[in-house]
Order: structure tokens, then sequence, then C-alpha cells
């Protein structure tokens, strides 16, 4: 996408949100882009290809609800196996994190077993998130949280089970 054409987008997604939202400004305009941006990224795949994101919902004009997808890595009881995830950046974003959840059922220390929410107090990147961190970097993390010597041997959940839906 060429900066004219990002910059076109940009535009028609600040006039659609303003014609659902008069109160918000042009001032999202870094919002969008950095949205934009990420998505592009994450359309394009991220390194060798094991983890990726995209919009959930291409109707939703606020870039809120994504959807992650993690394969498991090598040496661990999750290798092959191919995690989805569900993220929501909120109205903060990227001065706050997004919410995570797993959708497939995973057994991890900082996943709650009931709901699939990464619980930010017990992973260290949401706890302690910066602006400068993106949705890339929080899968990748997680990917590397799932290799780290609490979670490798953790007996996990039967391939393909999912968490309840809300």
């Amino acid at each position: 996408m060429t900066e004219t054409e990002k910059g076109d987008v940009i535009s028609t997604v600040l006039d659609l949100v303003q014609e659902k939202d008069p109160v918000i400004g042009h001032d999202q305009r870094g919002k969008v882009n950095l949205l934009l941006e990420e998505l592009e990224r994450g359309e394009k795949g991220i390194g060798d290809g094991t983890v990726s994101y995209g919009m959930d919902d291409g109707d939703d004009i606020y870039m809120r609800s994504w959807t992650g997808t993690i394969i498991g890595p090598h040496n661990s009881v999750r290798e092959g196996r191919i995690y989805q995830l569900k993220l929501f950046c909120g109205k903060d974003y990227p001065e706050k994190p997004p919410t995570v959840r797993f959708h497939s059922r995973i057994n991890m220390t900082c996943v709650n077993h009931e709901t699939g929410v990464v619980e930010p107090k017990k992973f260290a990147m949401l706890s302690n998130w910066q602006r400068h961190y993106t949705m890339e970097t929080m899968l990748t993390q997680l990917k590397k949280e799932m290799s780290a010597p609490g979670n490798r041997k953790l007996v996990q959940p039967p391939e393909g089970a999912c968490e309840k839906e809300d």
C-alpha cells in the first residue's frame, strides 16, 4: 500500500468513525494509521509463519476486534498445535494493552483456565505494557512463553478443544 493509498484509507476510516461518533476528531489519525500498519504486517505473516493476526470483523470501523493464531513451538507439548486467540483493542490502545483471550483451550500459567483470558498480572508484557508494543510483539512473546520452563511440559487439553463463548 502506497503512502497516498494509506492516507486515503485513513481519511475514509476517520470519516466513517466520525459519522458514528462525531466526538472523535482527527487526533485519531495516528491511532488509525498504527492499526492499519499492524493490519498490514499481520496479513503478511510474522517471521517463520507460526504467528499471524488480522481483523476479526471487517466491518469493525473502530478496528478493535482482532484474531490471532499461534502454531505451538517445537520441542514442547504444544508442538504443531494451532491456537486461536481473540484480541480486543480498547479505545486507549496502544497506550493500554489489548485484552487477549485464547479461543483454543490451553494450559499455561498466565492463562485463566476457565475463561482463556491471558491474565496481565501473570504475563509480564501485559502488566508492563509500553506504547511501542504491538499485537505482533505480544503474540510472539506468548509463543515464547509456551516454551518457558513453567509451561513447556504442562499437560494440555485435547487438541481442538475450545473455550466457551461469552
